[in-house]
């Protein structure tokens, strides 16, 4: 699968034009809405959005086989990831009831030619909320952090490799967002095409457009797992960074653009080398004199 160098500032679609999001009756579907930016409109005089402003530089014109792409190895990442954690569990899991969830999550696939990118985003919206209720409801809200983690070790596998050292987790969070349609921006220090692996690489989601889709969704009358996608996307993105080696760090914000995120990924310092083993302390007692 492709991953397009490119970095920069992003808007999910045209501030004219809807975009078409179906709602898909997971609590992540949402028709479109006017996309702000923390950076200021595009259009003000004096700012430069040509091709060669690094900011400007985004996946937003990422190819419909790649967006579709990306939906299904996400799917794959998470359903892999959850089986690997229900082998790994003590207790009898009832493997008739998670061949029943499996049979819901892959229901009606989308043909293999002639599916949409649209067609594969409801499969996987569908396969989350049915993966997070099953889990929620049979072991508790905090077994999201064990998935998340399983999921990591499926990410690790599956997820390429292109020698852009941090700053490849960060682009995968970015071409995440780009999915949604959420707007983010990288640091000016995060080169996209580095001569040498970063050590550190960064972005900010300014405005997360899950908080969009879910809301539209619980205004339907959706139930909702989580109160917050917050909840399980911080420790899923954690999880994936440190699977790829790299120390992640992340912000939470709400402010005028709405609710976001800022992600950052550091090379972990290298383990010091152990000093010389120091001689043995003296414990010699003095005789009287």
């Amino acid at each position: 699968m492709s991953d397009a160098p490119e970095g920069g500032i992003a808007r999910g679609g045209p501030r004219d034009t809807p975009a078409s999001v179906p709602d898909d009756g997971a609590g992540t579907g949402e028709p479109g809405r006017p996309l702000t930016a923390l950076l200021g409109d595009p259009r003000a005089p004096g700012r430069h959005t040509g091709p060669a402003d690094p900011l400007r530089n985004t996946y937003r014109a990422m190819p419909e086989t790649e967006r579709s792409a990306l939906w299904r190895q996400r799917l794959h990442e998470a359903e892999a990831g959850l089986t690997r954690l229900l082998a790994a569990q003590d207790d009898d899991v009832p493997l008739t009831e998670w061949f029943a969830l499996q049979s819901e999550i892959f229901a009606d696939l989308p043909d293999p030619a002639a599916g949409t990118a649209t067609d594969w985003q409801r499969v996987f919206f569908r396969g989350q909320a049915l993966m997070e209720r099953f889990l929620v409801a049979r072991y508790g809200e905090e077994s999201l952090v064990q998935w998340a983690r399983a999921n990591a070790e499926v990410h690790r596998d599956v997820e390429p490799d292109h020698g852009r050292g941090a700053a490849d987790p960060v682009h995968r969070i970015a071409r995440q967002a780009e999915l949604y349609g959420s707007d983010y921006e990288f640091d000016e220090a995060t080169d996209p095409a580095p001569a040498t692996p970063s050590a550190r690489a960064a972005l900010t989601i300014t405005h997360c457009a899950i908080w969009d889709y879910r809301e539209k969704a619980r205004r339907s009358g959706v139930r909702l797992t989580l109160a917050s996608p917050c909840t399980y996307c911080t420790e899923a993105l954690s999880a994936n960074i440190r699977a790829k080696g790299f120390e992640p760090s992340h912000r939470l914000r709400n402010g005028p653009t709405g609710h976001g995120c800022r992600w950052e990924a550091a090379a972990t310092a290298p383990a010091a080398e152990p000093g010389p083993t120091p001689p043995p302390a003296d414990t010699h007692t003095p005789r009287e004199q």
